[in-house]
């Protein structure tokens, strides 16, 4: 079974042209996915013909969803590479469970130089996280510096779907001081959030920086988030810290990321083949 490894801002992923292949493939994604006994990677995305856009992509990653940004990204270049979008083509569609995702692609002379990604329009309700707050609470207002006790830290915890679910925690120290690996999965854990959570500690630099790190839920921390980037943009622009575009500065890499406060979020960075193979195991 032959495979492409790639790789976008340090979110690594196993791609697949799976048409005409049967496996067990929440199975094969664990095996292939293993550091140590197997490829590496952060998740498995299968290449699948698709009867409303270019591609449809398919993604077993360690929280389930559907949804990531640096995949789908990875997933425009593989198209390109491989033939299958259109030559020279500004923009090519990927179907995902959520739904159809427009890629916006730039080029420098004949080299794909720029790869922008549209996310779709972030969610603010309590059921769309889901979470559980005060009844007071309006779904019609963005749930923003909530308070959470965890470990005997008050955490002002702002809350926003980009189709999974995230929390985000602005602070004014250093992210590479925060106890990441201690406060993170006690976060996700918490009993406040019935299906667990993403959570992002971002400090801001100026109205275009900030910087963070994220702790995935199933995952632990990763070196990028596509999703995370996104909702840290969202909740920065929300409380005025930012304007539309802000660079997100993760461990893995830069992303960019545009959001007008009202309509689809749009994120870019880079994406990336590191190698191709063939897997042996049955």
């Amino acid at each position: 079974m032959k495979f492409t490894k790639m790789q976008g801002a340090g979110n690594d992923f196993i791609m697949i042209e799976a048409v005409g292949l049967e496996r067990d493939w929440l199975q094969t994604a664990k095996a292939m996915c293993d550091r140590r006994f197997g490829i590496g990677a952060d998740g498995l995305i299968l290449v699948l013909p698709s009867n409303v856009a270019d591609v449809r992509m398919r993604i077993f990653n360690s929280d389930g969803s559907e949804t990531c940004g640096n995949g789908l990204r990875c997933l425009a270049r593989y198209a390109v590479s491989k033939g299958l979008a259109k030559p020279g083509a500004r923009e090519i569609s990927i179907e995902t469970i959520p739904g159809v995702r427009k890629i916006r692609l730039a080029y420098e002379g004949k080299n794909l130089a720029k790869i922008q990604v549209g996310m779709g329009q972030p969610k603010f309700a309590a059921q769309d996280i889901p979470a559980k707050v005060g009844e007071h609470q309006l779904d019609i207002i963005p749930i923003q510096d909530y308070p959470v006790l965890v470990d005997g830290r008050r955490l002002e915890l702002s809350f926003v779907s980009m189709g999974n679910p995230h929390a985000v925690y602005f602070s004014n120290q250093k992210v590479a001081d925060f106890p990441l690996s201690e406060i993170g999965p006690k976060v996700e854990h918490h009993k406040m959030f019935p299906k667990r959570i993403n959570f992002e500690i971002a400090r801001v630099l100026n109205r275009k920086t900030i910087e963070a790190r994220v702790w995935e839920r199933g995952a632990g921390e990763t070196l990028a988030c596509g999703t995370g980037a996104c909702a840290i943009a969202v909740s920065a622009r929300l409380h005025n810290f930012v304007g539309d575009k802000v660079d997100i500065m993760l461990p893995g890499g830069t992303l960019n990321i545009e959001w007008d406060g009202k309509g689809e979020v749009l994120m870019s960075g880079p994406a990336e083949i590191v190698f191709s193979g063939e897997w042996l195991k049955d």
